[in-house]
């Protein structure tokens, strides 16, 4: 993960060995060489992936000169407020780390998961998790991904019964996610308090560019809305539907990818099949942007 990347960028390179001074540790190793096991724990994969997607802006961002606004899929918002100037790249990649400690510690304390419904209505599926859910044990829509592809999140037995009567109300597939808790749902409240004491230690500036929100879906640049939103965006849900079709909306139908993967440009497909996406997240991909923007 972002090996590649270091040994033919050096600005790239330069990322990751501040990122391991600043954490105190060589997470770099462990991006490049695992175990993957340990890499996809998400105290380790929240800050690895804000490394690698911002080495991958600080070696293509100087050739882009009109860009119009940004937005990040859960982390990945973390990332878009570093590309907008909102937020130091240290002080967000100490920031992720305590996210992904927080989160894992909800997960610990009250056992949770998510499933992808595949092929049902958002309406619908949300019907299933309202009649899923009881006092004491809730389900909710996690993450609005595309039309049609919904992650939900909330306690054990609650996903599952969601799951049941998600497929007896149509839906193609119930497919479990392999998570440490559920995000994005009501379980991670107990998380909020420690993210805002370690968002409030961090100074903040006004965007270069919008930040679109995955709790609003509305664009962003006044620091203290993106300190409040970052916040509510644990327990809140992705509106990432919502947010792509707002920035293709404002002009925005040419889209690019930064980081690990392709699963954005995916989903884009299936958002808008009039916007284009690239994703880059690689040392081959990156050269071949450069040389057609000259």
């Amino acid at each position: 993960m972002g090996r590649d990347l270091a040994e033919s960028f050096p600005e790239a390179a330069k990322t990751f060995r501040e990122a391991d001074e600043i954490l105190g540790t060589a997470l770099s190793r462990l991006c490049w060489e695992g175990p993957l096991d340990e890499l996809t724990l998400t105290i380790n994969a929240q800050p690895a992936i804000l490394i690698h997607s911002i080495a991958v802006w600080r070696v293509f961002g100087p050739h882009i000169t009109d860009i119009s606004m940004a937005a990040g899929h859960s982390l990945g918002e973390f990332t878009a407020y570093v590309a907008a100037g909102v937020l130091d790249f240290g002080d967000a990649l100490r920031v992720v780390r305590r996210r992904g400690e927080l989160m894992y510690e909800s997960g610990s304390a009250r056992p949770g998961t998510m499933a992808a419904v595949i092929g049902l209505d958002d309406q619908v599926l949300e019907r299933v998790c309202a009649d899923a859910s009881r006092d004491d044990e809730v389900v909710v829509l996690a993450n609005l991904n595309a039309p049609g592809q919904v992650v939900i999140s909330g306690d054990l037995a609650a996903v599952s019964r969601a799951g049941e009567l998600a497929r007896e109300a149509g839906a193609k597939r119930v497919l479990p996610l392999s998570v440490s808790g559920a995000f994005h749902s009501p379980l991670m409240k107990v998380a909020e308090p420690g993210l805002r004491e370690e968002l409030a230690g961090v100074v903040m500036h006004g965007a270069h560019f919008p930040v679109v929100s995955n709790v609003t879906a509305e664009p962003v640049q006044d620091p203290d809305t993106a300190r409040r939103l970052l916040v509510e965006q644990l327990t809140s849900p992705v509106r990432w539907v919502e947010s792509v079709r707002a920035m293709a909306a404002a002009g925005g139908g040419n889209f690019l990818e930064l980081g690990p993967g392709s699963v954005l440009t995916g989903l884009l497909k299936r958002i808008d099949k009039g916007a284009t996406s690239r994703p880059l997240g690689t040392a081959d991909e990156i050269d071949a942007f450069k040389q057609e923007e000259g």
